[in-house]
């Protein structure tokens, strides 16, 4: 059976790719699939990015060029884009041990034209979430309010990796790195600068970020 494991941020650059790219590195048998792409129109993409990272093969279904929630992006396009149900009955035809599925933004940033967000989308396929989170000032209130947002949804939160810990983390960074426990178990933490590594370089070193 397969095993559906969504990765969204407390907002936009968070480290949720690089954060993801961690997941597929540490996850066989795994593909990892982005369902809205915005802000493709110069050929950079998230999934790309996790590929070059980790050699993990990645779907990309949906690509958008301003880098826009979905739906509006689309709307400014002219184009019609895809449910979340049917983002949902595609997710399901994917052949793997465990489907990644990064989001684009937030968990309630708006994936169609109907209104659907990618919490709705982890709530159709039953998955379980993991929370992209900052290190600094706000990331308890930010943590605190997605993952709220997933438990009174009755989705299952896995837990919380965050994206960029800096070299010289101050006074706000290591009490956060604790309080941060208090919300959901903390699974990683990724250097900053963890996105710049080559292939080789970030597979060997993923496995060490996680608790």
């Amino acid at each position: 059976m397969t095993r559906y494991v969504v990765v969204t941020g407390t907002s936009t650059g968070v480290g949720k790719t690089v954060a993801t790219a961690a997941l597929a590195a540490t996850t066989p048998g795994c593909v990892v699939v982005k369902p809205a792409q915005t802000g493709g129109a110069d050929g950079d993409s998230d999934a790309r990015e996790i590929e070059r990272l980790t050699g993990v093969p990645t779907q990309e279904w949906t690509v958008l060029p301003e880098p826009l929630a979905p739906d509006t992006a689309a709307r400014r396009a002219g184009v019609t884009i895809p449910t979340v149900a049917q983002y949902a009955e595609r997710l399901r035809t994917v052949e793997a041990e465990t489907v990644l599925v990064e989001g684009a933004g937030g968990l309630l940033v708006r994936l169609d034209a109907e209104g659907g967000t990618l919490l709705d989308l982890a709530a159709l396929v039953r998955a379980e979430v993991v929370v992209v989170v900052a290190a600094g000032l706000g990331t308890l209130n930010h943590t605190e309010l997605t993952v709220n947002a997933l438990r009174d949804r009755g989705v299952a939160v896995r837990g919380l990796v965050v994206g960029s810990w800096p070299d010289e983390p101050g006074l706000a960074e290591r009490c956060n790195r604790e309080d941060l426990t208090r919300i959901a178990p903390l699974l990683a933490v990724l250097p900053e600068g963890a996105g710049a590594l080559d292939r080789e370089a970030f597979v060997a070193a993923a496995p060490g970020w996680f608790a």
